[in-house]
């Protein structure tokens, strides 16, 4: 039960109005704030008393006495229904006599909750309509939709019928194919239920995706003379059936050997050059995806690492020629030092030719 508290300025009683669930229990208390020994009565909201002290004069069982004091008088009602409902009287017989009413609010979660679909099986693209009815509550119900974990905007329409409330949301929803196996979820947000809720799973058929890979070779070129196989692969709603190879533009040649997904050219030559296509259909519709096959020469990706091996060779030779020559030189202009010329004008010259090779060493370092 949900209470409010309720008094009576002047007056010495104090009541709370009471808010309770069908079916479950409501407690009603009637309270003296300053007992002076009088009587406290409970009545119904037809005024008949319920309850005088302790003793209970209605025959409705569904009563019971919680507690009886100089200072209070509190009754359980088991059970409540709809018809409960209203205004209850606490009564103090002083002079002149007190009165406070309590009000009892009765709550009716809803009775069902359902998800109608307009369609059981649904292609992508399609819009498809689905509604939620929340049956006979009090008050009227709010309605939540949710596909997986995202929150979406559906459209309310309430009936009443006498006190109670019929809801029925509606949702219109464009599905792709990512949407298969998804969950549709209403849920309702009510004060006398929690975690009410229903689902329906989304199934959505769609064309299939294809997709060609290149099994051999690995990496690397495809060149005359080698072998090419290629596998291709399809997934739909429901799986295709129907996979054909084909080349665009041009027939297949005679030599291409198709296996089921398999394509395989057990000897590439440039007259292989072209686009391959892969085709999937199912009940749904049809989708392709494309190879393109250009063959190089055999021998294509290997002259670049021959020419690089020759380069270094011929830079290897030339290092080795001028540093032949350069210790020649060094060589010969010794010998000219020593064997030409004066004493004196061969030790000027050999003192200049010492300076010409360390120049030339130098250059050699670097």
């Amino acid at each position: 039960s949900f209470f409010s508290v309720a008094t009576c300025d002047g007056q010495n009683l104090v009541t709370e109005d009471v808010t309770v669930v069908e079916g479950d229990v409501a407690t009603i208390s009637c309270r003296v704030k300053n007992s002076d020994d009088s009587v406290i009565q409970l009545l119904n909201p037809n005024r008949q008393t319920i309850y005088f002290r302790d003793f209970r004069p209605l025959k409705d069982s569904r009563f019971q006495l919680v507690n009886f004091s100089n200072s209070e008088l509190r009754v359980s009602l088991t059970n409540v229904s709809i018809s409960d409902e209203g205004r209850y009287f606490c009564q103090l017989y002083t002079d002149p006599p007190q009165e406070i009413y309590t009000t009892i609010t009765v709550l009716v979660p809803p009775r069902n909750l359902v998800i109608d679909i307009q369609k059981e099986i649904a292609v992508e693209g399609e819009e498809i309509e689905l509604n939620c009815t929340a049956m006979a509550s009090r008050p009227a119900t709010t309605i939540r939709w949710f596909k997986g974990n995202k929150e979406l905007t559906g459209k309310s329409e309430v009936e009443q019928w006498s006190d109670m409330y019929t809801v029925t949301s509606q949702l219109l929803l464009k599905v792709g194919r990512e949407d298969d196996g998804v969950p549709v979820i209403c849920l309702v947000d009510h004060p006398a239920v929690k975690d009410l809720q229903t689902q329906r799973y989304l199934e959505v058929m769609y064309k299939p995706q294809v997709r060609v890979s290149q099994n051999y070779p690995v990496q690397g070129l495809t060149r005359e003379g080698e072998p090419l196989e290629l596998t291709c692969a399809a997934f739909g709603k429901p799986q295709p059936t129907d996979m054909r190879w084909l080349r665009v533009d041009d027939e297949m040649p005679q030599h291409v050997v198709v296996s089921g997904s398999n394509l395989l050219i057990s000897n590439l030559n440039k007259t292989d050059n072209g686009t391959y296509r892969c085709e999937a259909s199912n009940a749904v519709g049809k989708s392709h995806a494309d190879y393109m096959l250009f063959v190089y020469d055999s021998r294509a990706g290997e002259e670049g690492s021959i020419r690089t091996v020759d380069h270094a060779v011929v830079g290897g030779v030339v290092a080795v020629v001028v540093f032949a020559m350069l210790c020649l030189l060094i060589i010969l202009g010794r010998y000219f030092a020593r064997h030409k010329g004066k004493t004196k004008t061969a030790t000027r010259k050999s003192k200049d030719l010492s300076c010409f090779t360390l120049l030339v060493m130098l250059f050699c370092l670097i």
